[in-house]
């Protein structure tokens, strides 16, 4: 079968063009004006942008183990709805893929379930470095280093346990920096202070710039010190966009950062308003610390947008400030949020698709996706800049039923989504055509 996708303006590799785009196989054979294809499907794409599909690098998608907040199959979903079309997923599942095996059992739920594309992440804790250099770089996206708390064994703080960690594994490692021994101490302040009625306002006072700043610069000594590959993810702080370079292209970065929707699109003065439904590891900060992660991302020090998507039940996100769990859902919103501050003149459209596409692309060395390229994968967005909808619990797709985005309006719609050259999701539904493909690296 054979594709045709006609009249769209196609926004790729900085450029905004109207062309088309012939779709064989899976792949995109030819981009060019006016392509005329016999026994071709023809979608009309006519007053539409047409992207290259997202590429989250840090999703939780709760499978195994936490599957009453989230599976792969419905988050993969939610993600097409979006027009995230590759995810990468994080270790901390239940139980944690600490081990080789975990970690293909993943592959192997995502091989029979998953509708978009995907890699998993190999998690490392202390001690368990013998089954982390067994990693295939070729074909997973990297190994996930906790520097601040998270779930079973997947702590490690300890920097002789850091040291041969950054010292011996030779591919990408990502990293969650907040200084543990920081966010206790403010625990046990605030705590006292308010016992189990402490105000969500203060989140960001626990899980403060010191606690972000002290981690994420140790990080980066550390891969500074054994030319490790290191890429943080979050940042969630003005300070910490001051440890990265824009002075040399992102291939040819050692260290590289990424920056969440949530951090740049809410301030601590939503608290009041949203209350834990924006209660995230690390904290959303002041509206100094975003405007300046918003620099840092046009500047190209923060090189990549991602979600950290993160779901867990109304029910646990309802209890008190030291119950409830920290983290939300994302996907199915992430790439409208980024074109609505296009709209309002933040980011070009250009970057919006740098940030979310080429960009992780570069940053993971994905193979043959991320960019509208003749020979490439044809995992492509369209985009209707001409509708606008307001997101409503009826219109989610996550297993949660719940977003931070509920009640907002946003300026574009994601008309259709396109993976392996397959149409996934058109007219607000998802398209069931088989599942999406594990995704290789060129390393």
């Amino acid at each position: 079968m054979k594709t045709v996708i006609k009249g769209g303006l196609v926004i790729n590799e900085g450029k905004k063009e109207h062309l088309d785009i012939l779709i064989e196989d899976g792949r995109i054979t030819k981009i060019a004006a006016n392509i005329s294809e016999a026994n071709a499907e023809e979608i009309n794409a006519d007053g539409k942008y047409v992207l290259p599909g997202c590429i989250d690098d840090q999703v939780h998608f709760r499978e195994p183990g936490l599957t009453h907040k989230a599976n792969i199959g419905t988050e993969s979903r939610a993600a097409v709805a979006g027009g995230i079309t590759t995810f990468m997923e994080m270790p901390n599942t239940v139980p944690n893929a600490l081990t080789q095996q975990l970690l293909q059992d993943k592959y192997d739920i995502a091989a029979n379930t998953s509708i978009a594309n995907y890699s998993f992440f190999m998690g490392a804790s202390n001690d368990n470095i013998e089954h982390v250099l067994q990693t295939d770089p070729h074909n997973v996206c990297g190994v996930k280093v906790f520097m601040g708390s998270s779930t079973g064994n997947m702590l490690v703080d300890e920097t002789a346990t850091l040291e041969k960690i950054f010292s011996e594994v030779p591919m990408l490692i990502a990293t969650h920096c907040e200084d543990e021994a920081t966010i206790r101490r403010n625990t046990e302040i605030y705590r006292e202070k308010y016992g189990e009625d402490m105000p969500i306002k203060y989140h960001p006072e626990i899980r403060s710039e010191e606690a972000c700043y002290l981690s994420s610069s140790k990080a980066v000594e550390l891969a500074k010190k054994f030319d490790t590959r290191l890429h943080i993810l979050h940042i969630s702080t003005g300070k910490e966009t001051e440890l990265f370079r824009n002075d040399i292209p992102l291939k040819e970065k050692r260290i590289t950062a990424e920056a969440c929707v949530h951090h740049l699109w809410f301030t601590d003065e939503f608290y009041d308003e949203k209350g834990t439904f924006i209660k995230w590891n690390p904290a959303v900060k002041t509206a100094v610390d975003r405007d300046q992660i918003w620099k840092a991302l046009l500047d190209n020090r923060i090189d990549i947008v991602a979600t950290d998507h993160a779901p867990h039940t109304l029910e646990e996100k309802a209890n008190t400030y030291f119950n409830a769990p920290s983290g939300g859902p994302l996907v199915q919103h992430a790439l409208l949020a980024m074109l609505e501050k296009s709209k309002e003149g933040i980011i070009p459209l250009e970057r919006v698709v740098e940030k979310m596409a080429h960009a992780p692309a570069d940053c993971f060395q994905v193979k043959e996706r991320g960019y509208l390229r003749e020979g490439y994968f044809a995992d492509i967005v369209i985009v209707d800049p001409k509708q606008d909808q307001t997101v409503t619990r009826e219109s989610l797709l996550y297993k949660c039923g719940w977003s931070p985005f509920e009640g907002t309006k946003f300026s574009h719609v994601i008309d259709r989504t396109i993976v392996n050259g397959k149409t996934v999701y058109h007219n607000n539904a998802i398209v069931e055509v088989g599942n999406g493909q594990r995704i290789t690296f060129d390393r």
